[in-house]
């Protein structure tokens, strides 16, 4: 189990690693985690065939694993959706029934959901890597934190503490988080891992010799900073730097609205890593100025980041990127806001209900309905002969025409039904010929998530793949095998020896 001082400590990325280095080592390995909260999620299977959703993290975790991503191993999903609530999705469906219910009285509830999750992984695998949420020494929230150490205790997992060196107060983080928990919980770390250090590691002597004496823990590794990894980031945007080279040849410079709700962000990782690409984040005006494309990504909440929208003046920006031809591209949420309206009738979003106006980019009303829509989906982008190839008020091409008979797979989770008007030219059909996505000009909305990891889109769009996440993975455990060495790697697997 990798546990962590803080958020963002690095458990995530490195329960992937792991996740690799054990199934490299030809043991059956399948990830884990309690409970996630994020609104980054993927489609997977779930119970009896039915599709249903897990934190992403858990879903590269499982590809790191090489095996099939399912519901068991992320079993409880929070979503937030405003400051103090969450949608909840247990066995990959929402619960509409658990949203009110008071925190801890809810993780009660949850908990022998996580629990049977985990005994089925732990009965059907050679090796679970868990993963932990947050810190597990929270001294307020212990009795009712089922995510860390009951889980913990539960598999009698060896467990690693994990701690983010480059904020500081590292030795002061580990010590601090070992001393708070209970002694039978205590008993359970094996080795402490410094993560994202610049330097050389032998100026850190003599902490961990220190450390291991006060605690009786070794530090079994230090991980040098590695911000080019290739890996989503857990934590939405975490480092928020733009890539690519700024004076490129042939540079398409890309901003994706970083609106507070934002989701799926994930998804954008291929333009991080793709040559010829500037990737930044835009919360302001001022950041689309000269862009080649805008993307709206989805959001959690589309009426409240929709209104941000017009808060930052960002709306008015948008609209002007778009009308002197600019390429712009809304998936999922961003479709909606590119839209005329958006209904909310009945308060699915979580907030009060009602309509508002949309960006008025695309002829399209979008409506929230209760039953949210879970899909693997294979679709196809119309023949160019089928759809009109209308340039933008510049008379510049739009990129969107590269996808001209493309076929694409993606996913889908939306609670939006829309409806297009008269004017809408629908270019992306499902196999069975229902619309999910619509084009005017230089604008494009899509519901399909998913389109800068599929090959043929990115082949169409840059002549170019991203860099293949096989291989990225396989970096990972490269890394971790290197900096944690494999007999403390592999004596993980064994029971802690007792002491004389």
């Amino acid at each position: 189990m990798v546990l962590g001082t803080t958020s963002g400590a690095g458990k995530s990325w490195l329960t992937t690693a792991l996740c690799r280095w054990y199934a490299r080592q030809g043991l059956k390995v399948a990830p884990f985690k309690a409970q996630n909260m994020s609104n980054n999620a993927r489609v997977v299977p779930g119970l009896e065939g039915a599709p249903g959703e897990i934190g992403s993290a858990q879903y590269f975790q499982a590809l790191a694993a090489r095996t099939l991503p399912e519901v068991r191993m992320n079993p409880v999903l929070l979503k937030p959706e405003h400051d103090c609530g969450s949608q909840v999705v247990v066995w990959g469906q929402v619960r509409e029934d658990l949203r009110a219910v008071p925190w801890r009285q809810r993780s009660e509830a949850l908990w022998p959901h996580a629990r049977r999750a985990l005994d089925e992984l732990m009965a059907e695998n050679d090796v679970v890597v868990i993963e932990g949420a947050g810190s597990p020494a929270e001294i307020n929230l212990h009795a009712s934190d089922y995510v860390n150490m009951r889980t913990a205790l539960h598999a009698q997992a060896a467990c690693l503490l994990v701690t983010d060196i480059d904020r500081g107060g590292a030795f002061a983080h580990l010590y601090g988080t070992h001393q708070l928990l209970p002694p039978d919980e205590r008993a359970l770390i094996r080795g402490f891992v410094l993560n994202r250090f610049r330097g050389d590691a032998r100026l850190l002597s003599p902490g961990p010799e220190q450390l291991q004496a006060l605690t009786g823990v070794p530090t079994l590794g230090v991980l040098p900073m590695w911000r080019g990894h290739g890996l989503p980031e857990e934590d939405g945007v975490f480092d928020d730097a733009p890539t690519g080279q700024a004076s490129a040849p042939d540079l398409t410079r890309v901003a994706v609205i970083a609106y507070p709700r934002l989701s799926n962000l994930d998804e954008f990782q291929p333009l991080r890593n793709t040559q010829g690409v500037r990737l930044s984040w835009a919360r302001h005006p001022r950041d689309l100025a000269g862009v080649d494309w805008v993307i709206l990504p989805g959001s959690k909440h589309t009426r409240a980041d929709l209104a941000w929208l017009r808060d930052t003046s960002l709306d008015r920006a948008i609209t002007r990127h778009a009308q002197a031809g600019g390429a712009v591209l809304g998936v999922c949420g961003g479709l909606q806001m590119l839209g005329t309206h958006i209904d909310d009738l009945t308060g699915v979003e979580g907030g009060a209900s009602g309509t508002d106006q949309g960006l008025g980019l695309l002829p399209l009303r979008t409506r929230f309905e209760a039953d949210k829509r879970l899909s693997l989906t294979r679709a196809r982008f119309a023949d160019a002969a089928d759809a009109s190839d209308a340039a933008g008020a510049q008379g510049a091409p739009s990129p969107w025409s590269a996808l001209a008979g493309v076929g694409v797979q993606g996913y889908e989770i939306h609670h939006g039904q829309t409806e297009a008007g008269s004017m809408a030219q629908a270019i992306l059909f499902d196999e069975s010929g229902h619309a999910l996505g619509w084009r005017q000009g230089s604008v494009l909305g899509v519901y399909l998530h998913g389109l800068f990891e599929d090959t043929a889109a990115m082949r169409a769009l840059f002549g170019q793949c991203a860099p293949d996440l096989d291989a990225t993975l396989d970096g990972l455990a490269d890394f971790v095998g290197q900096h944690l060495g494999q007999p403390a790697l592999m004596a993980l697997l064994h029971a802690a020896p007792h002491p004389d």
